[in-house]
């Protein structure tokens, strides 16, 4: 590397706008003569969920420990730009308009729900809880929840809002993705998640409840088979990466091949607070069941 780390990620500035201009980061890129991503004999995907600003620490929807996350990630496709083929980022993207903000709902008093508040179907049919918008279906919504065993609706802080800086991928990171896709010729590959009005969207593939019978994202689901390994890391933890892991394992679930070439680095995500051991227990079911490999950034070693 001609580049020093820290002419591309400045620590300092993590969650904070970039200094470094995108033609700056270009000219730099140029000079490190990589081999094109296209000619990689072993394809490697480093699949980032939801690096985004507002879920880093100083964020509407902070999780403690993403700054760590940030630079844990951004040192290991630092280290290996040579052997990352190519990278995908998802974004939540949201309007203030949807079920699980607290505009979505009031209660008897015509006060809406703090944010961490708990909605059940119960609280809907009591009258605990009235939806501003579409009730019938937002009833239906919470019903459909616990038919499934999903998560119960959970009221999030106003977060990713379309169009806000805390919607943008994190900027340091993102100096390293867009240094990456330069130097090795390699487009990022960009998921939008997270706008149905009327669901939440942990995961990258689809909605939690989906609505006539939405498969999900299929393109995305067949573009992991173009990959030898498919590297996780993001936040948070406990909810959109965990999701996003077992909405892809769920529809690999017989094609053990697939499911073994998902590789999570656990020192890259962290989860929200009073989730820790749900989330762990949730990963060691899913390293049992369908063999993905559970590692660190540091410790991942290439051929």
């Amino acid at each position: 590397m001609k580049t020093p780390f820290h002419d591309i990620f400045d620590e300092h500035r993590i969650g904070l706008p970039s200094v470094i201009g995108m033609n700056e980061l270009s000219a730099k890129a140029a000079q490190e003569g990589l081999p094109f991503a296209s000619d990689d004999s072993e394809k490697i995907l480093f699949l980032a969920i939801d690096m985004q600003n507002d879920f880093m620490e100083k964020g509407e929807l902070a999780v403690p420990g993403s700054h760590q996350d940030a630079r844990n990630a951004a040192h290991f496709l630092y280290n290996h730009l040579d052997k990352i083929t190519g990278i995908a980022v998802s974004l939540d993207t949201h309007q203030p308009q949807q079920i699980f903000h607290p505009i979505w709902w009031v209660d008897q008093e015509g006060n809406h729900p703090a944010p961490f508040t708990v909605i059940t179907v119960e609280d809907v049919q009591s009258g605990k809880w009235r939806a501003v918008y579409h009730p019938e279906e937002s009833l239906a919504y919470v019903t459909k929840l616990g038919e499934q065993s999903k998560k119960e609706l959970c009221i999030w802080p106003y977060h990713c809002l379309e169009g806000t800086y805390g919607a943008a991928l994190e900027s340091q990171f993102g100096n390293m993705v867009f240094f990456h896709s330069m130097a090795r010729k390699s487009t990022p590959l960009r998921i939008v998640k997270g706008k149905e009005p009327l669901s939440e969207m942990y995961g990258i593939i689809k909605p939690e409840v989906s609505r006539d019978g939405d498969a999900g994202n299929l393109a995305l689901l067949r573009e992991l088979k173009n990959y030898d390994r498919v590297l996780v890391v993001g936040e948070a933890k406990s909810h959109c990466v965990l999701e996003s892991l077992r909405q892809i394992l769920d529809f690999y679930e017989s094609d053990a091949d697939m499911t073994s070439r998902i590789t999570v680095l656990s020192d890259c995500m962290s989860p929200i607070p009073g989730f820790e051991q749900s989330t762990e227990d949730a990963f060691a079911q899913l390293q049992e069941k369908y063999g993905i490999t559970v590692t660190t950034s540091r410790a991942l070693t290439f051929k």
